[in-house]
């Protein structure tokens, strides 16, 4: 069964939209995404990370599609059982916040709702919009298993949550204790350091005043925060600091409160910030709270959950924490307590969902140990049996585990897996459990009440590989596809989620969760900037899609990319991946058309030829093949999309093609096989990163062809072509590339000069070592280089002319062109002479402008960029303009 019928016409323009639509219907109906578990045959296995259940399509979905399509549709024409898992994360904050927005909008509140009902509203929107983003990656041809799509809050990986957690808490690694954490006053609930975004804000530094107990004068502290003095325990010095050493043991009086507080000595306190003296707040900072377990301080809390400030506060009990700053303030300048303010520069951390200024608070909360878990983790990547993709990211991986502290798990949330423990009110006892219990399993009494809070998001996303195929239970999914072979994704989530993957991997199963890591980078715009809204630099995947293709925006989004590095996309990239296809289009046509009804083409899909042009061709589409397979194994997706597309648009269409039509208006049938062998190949070359295109293309093209090579209905389940070494010819390739190099020698000149292509140019071409193959490209070298006449040198050089002449070298061939009237070779040296001039003038001006430090430092980075670009391109004409009066004897 094929997808197009061999009675429909061969459309002059391609359009993507009904193909894309109608193709992806027809692979889903055929049951291409689905792999058949085959008992002794290695699978090849990417679990989708699962995009946000409330995302909708951007970018960096879009990038991970096109990439992990890409290896998919790859390791599936190798005959491999091939299976791409898709999913959606329940994503709890982000889903809790979208349906408390819609019930605000209705004049409710969650608590108005209560916990039940919330949780049903919540459902009630995931089954409503959860499947967009689902619909969205099949617009770019997504070729995964839908069959076995997956949700965090199945059945399946729920339990799988629930076991980890048990099994975690019965080996003493997940424990509850009082610690500081991030927390949230906006989404009401703590944070992990990873949920956390910290940036530089302009704020300032308040010295303040803290008067010895009975008088004699008073230590100076620095601090950002003066409203979280009302909780000081204790100031802090460095013991080796030897303005200090006299003070400590003494007591101070806390300013506003009055209370006595110690000064202690401490060797995390630096001496070089401020005036060497810190406050010391256990209850709102994390080195404050280490300090304060050192030395045994109380933690005063003087903040609510909702940053306003606590009965600890005195008479500030109730104020905001940005009000009761500037209220404190006022009080200390009152009480000649401040001694002055500076401008600081604020190392602030607001929460990633939100963008509330977190507030570091002691709560009870759930921790796992991580360091435990993290050493085995660390192994599998020394050992190699894991490996990081670009490999500098192994370095970054390694230096957060051996550094990597106590997650906080618990979220005071509703939305998500719900911590599996309950309290008894009889006995004080906790029931940790897998599944939901009635009674405590210590007293029996059935006076326990369930754990409030949901764990943390990333706790189930960090099951993914094997929660996905069915673990805890013994499937045979699990036994088959696990360990996976490959994950890929962003490289700022290697922590979030990639290291939490591979820790509790290994712990669950005892195998790691994959054998490589592959990290993108992030999509920036034209100029290298981040996008957002606000810029107006956003660029939508979805309307790109509509516009230029999902084929157009795949290959844009990931040719020229590094792994790891972050990549830059403009409409002017997406108009060139279009137009590749475009090319690919009437190339196509222009093959099929010519094929129909050829009686030559019987073993087109296995041949030999005799031609130096067929054989260069088939030589070039074999070294090609080579390449391509070699990059994809060692994930060089960019370089092999640029050598395709070198070869497609260089080498075969304006080429080989160009070079086959001289052929046949002569008579010369021969390149008609070569035509269908070499295109009919190198379309199944670039189908995993064009899939819609190249579908479409190979069914049409197919059905003008003998059966032949057994291929099957569709491209993406014909097998991915390998190199074949008896064709490769480098003799050959040298051969006609001369060839090539002549012919655009003389179009350049042509260019240059503004020579009418309806001009014949009479060349004269002297290769002594290379005239047999001159003589047998003559014709060629006429009709694409349009001379005539054409004459051919075996040894010697032209008598001299009494024309103006231009003298060109090219490899082992000198051209002598000479030009008669059509061009004032004295004026044109002259131009040259002038342009180099001003050209030179123009790289000297941006050469020091881009050497000044100052405008490297202040002008914004598209603009320095923008500069770069003119100077290259600057420095890239100087050249020209030198080779041309070189050619010109000027």
């Amino acid at each position: 069964m094929t997808s197009i019928q061999p009675t429909q016409e061969f459309p002059k323009a391609y359009d993507h939209r009904p193909v894309e639509e109608r193709l992806y219907h027809f692979w889903m109906e055929q049951g291409y995404f689905t792999p058949t578990i085959q008992p002794g045959k290695k699978p090849f296995v990417i679990i989708m990370p699962p995009p946000n259940v409330t995302g909708e399509l951007h970018l960096g979905h879009a990038i991970v599609v096109a990439l992990e399509d890409a290896m998919t549709r790859w390791h599936r024409m190798r005959g491999e059982p091939t299976l791409w898992l898709p999913g959606t994360d329940h994503a709890g904050i982000a889903t809790q916040v979208v349906v408390e927005r819609i019930l605000a909008q209705e004049g409710l509140t969650r608590q108005q709702l209560g916990r039940e009902k919330f949780v049903e509203r919540v459902w009630e929107w995931v089954r409503k919009y959860g499947s967009i983003i689902d619909e969205q990656h099949k617009r770019l041809g997504a070729s995964c298993d839908w069959t076995r799509k997956r949700f965090t809050l199945d059945a399946g990986p729920s339990l799988a949550v629930r076991t980890t957690f048990v099994n975690l808490y019965n080996k003493g690694l997940i424990y509850r204790g009082e610690r500081i954490t991030n927390w949230c006053p906006r989404c009401a609930t703590a944070l992990s350091d990873l949920e956390v975004d910290h940036s530089e804000e302009q704020g300032s530094l308040y010295y303040i005043r803290y008067p010895f107990e009975g008088g004699g004068g008073h230590l100076t502290v620095a601090t950002t925060r003066p409203e979280t003095l009302l909780g000081d325990t204790a100031v802090a010095v460095n013991p080796d600091d030897p303005r200090y050493r006299s003070v400590i043991g003494k007591l101070v009086m806390l300013p506003v409160l009055g209370r006595r507080i110690p000064v202690i000595a401490d060797e995390a306190v630096d001496s070089s910030f401020g005036t060497g003296a810190l406050k010391v707040t256990p209850g709102h900072d994390a080195t404050d709270f280490d300090i304060g377990q050192r030395h045994g301080l109380p933690v005063i809390n003087v903040m609510n959950l909702d940053a306003t400030l606590n009965e600890n506060a005195g008479h500030y009990k109730g104020w905001e924490r940005t009000d009761a700053r500037k209220a404190i303030v006022e009080q200390l300048e009152r009480e000649a307590l401040l001694e002055k303010v500076e401008p600081y520069a604020l190392a602030l951390s607001r929460c990633n969902r939100c963008n509330t200024v977190v507030e570091p608070l002691v709560s009870k909360q759930w921790f796992i140990r991580m360091k435990p878990l993290a050493q085995p983790a660390i192994q599998a990547v020394e050992d190699g049996t894991i490996r990081i993709v670009p490999q500098r990211f192994t370095a970054v991986y390694m230096n957060w585990m051996e550094n990597i502290r106590d997650w906080c798990i618990s979220r005071q949330l509703w939305w998500g897996h719900r911590i599996p423990v309950w309290y008894c009110e009889q006995c004080a006892c906790l029931t940790v459990q897998v599944q939901d219990v009635t009674r405590c399993a210590h007293c029996g009494s059935s006076s326990i009440q369930q754990d409030p809070d949901v764990l943390d998001t990333w706790f189930s996303s960090g099951l993914w590989p094997h929660s996905t195929l069915g673990w805890p239970q013994d499937t045979e999914d699990h036994r088959y596809f696990y360990p996976t072979s490959v994950m890929e994704t962003a490289y700022d989530i290697l922590f979030f989620w990639v290291a939490r993957m591979i820790m509790l991997g290994i712990e669950n199963t005892g195998q790691v969760p994959f054998h490589t890591v592959y990290l993108h980078g992030l999509i920036r715009d034209a100029h290298g900037v981040k996008m957002s809204k606000s810029r107006g630099n956003v660029i939508d995947p979805l309307k790109s899609i509509e516009s230029h293709g999902a084929d157009a925006l795949r290959f844009a989004i990931t040719t020229g990319t590094t792994p790891g590095i972050d990549s830059r996309l403009s409409p002017e990239k997406l108009e060139a991946a279009r137009n590749f296809a475009n090319k690919l289009w009437n190339a196509t046509r222009y093959v099929t058309t010519t094929l129909e009804g050829a009686d030559n083409l019987d073993g087109w899909s296995s041949l030999t030829a005799s031609h130096r042009e067929d054989r260069w061709i088939l030589s070039r589409h074999h070294r090609l093949t080579q390449r391509v397979n070699q990059l994809l194994a060692d994930f060089q997706f960019a370089e092999a999309e640029r050598e395709l597309y070198d070869f497609l648009w260089g080498e075969f269409c304006d080429w080989y093609i160009e070079m086959a039509k001289v052929r046949l208006r002569q008579g010369d049938t021969a390149p008609l096989p070569v035509l269908a062998y070499v295109l009919e190949r190198t379309l199944r070359l670039l189908h995993p990163f064009m899939p819609f295109i190249t579908e479409e293309l190979w069914q049409r093209l197919t059905q003008v062809l003998p059966k032949e090579g057994g291929l099957p209905d569709s491209i993406m389940v014909a097998p991915y072509p390998e190199a074949s070494e008896q064709l490769l010819d480098t003799a050959t390739e040298d051969e006609v590339d001369l060839v090539r190099d002549i012919v655009q020698a003389i179009r350049n000149i042509r260019a240059e000069f503004k020579i009418e292509p309806r001009q014949p140019l009479e060349a004269i071409v002297a290769a002594p070592e290379m005239a047999a193959v001159v003589a047998g490209e003559a014709e060629a070298i006429r009709s694409l280089a349009r001379v005539e006449p054409l004459r051919i040198l075996e040894h010697g050089v032209p008598s001299p002319s009494s024309h103006q002449t231009v003298t060109l070298v090219v490899g082992k061939a000198t051209i002598y062109l000479p030009l008669g009237d059509a061009v004032d070779l004295a004026s044109e040296r002259q131009r040259l002479q002038n342009e180099l001039a001003s050209t030179k003038a123009a790289t000297g001006r941006l050469e020091q402008r881009l050497a000044d430090q100052q405008f490297l430092s202040k002008a914004p980075e598209e603009v320095v960029e923008k500069e770069r670009e003119r100077l290259a391109s600057a420095q890239e004409r100087l050249t020209r303009i030198g080779e041309l009066l070189g050619q010109l004897g000027g």
